[in-house]
């Protein structure tokens, strides 16, 4: 089992940044891949952000067009800890955001069905 709990949400003006972190804990975090999804009001949930997990080696990661140049995916071992940092956030940007974590960690993979482990939600609400 692995227990993620997110944290960061918030209320920002657009053009605003917000850091989402989500902590892990249980199994061992360190060889999962993680990602970032977000479901906004009446939409499914949609990919966001993904990170591999490393082995020693470079990490991949890789992001929804609508997020590229603007959001951020990074993960500290060391604390458990996967961050989702956003810039210039617009309005569209407003959803429950969730972290996930996938069994499969060499790999990004995109669909929820994908990820065994999920977060409560943070809610990130931008103002025009």
């Amino acid at each position: 089992q692995v227990q993620l709990v997110e944290s960061g949400g918030g209320l920002v003006q657009a053009g605003g940044s917000l850091r989402l972190s989500c902590r892990a804990s249980g199994r061992t975090f360190t060889t999962y891949a993680m990602g970032w999804f977000r479901q906004g009001p009446g939409k499914e949930r949609e990919f966001v952000a993904a990170i591999s997990w490393s082995g020693g080696r470079t990490y991949y990661t890789d992001y929804a067009d609508s997020v590229k140049g603007r959001f951020t995916i990074s993960r500290d071992n060391a604390k458990n800890t996967l961050y989702l940092q956003m810039n210039s956030l617009k309005p569209e940007d407003t959803a429950v955001y969730y972290c996930a974590a996938d069994h499969n960690g060499d790999g990004l993979r995109y669909g929820p069905a994908n990820y065994d482990y999920w977060g409560q939600g943070t809610q990130v609400t931008v103002s025009s």
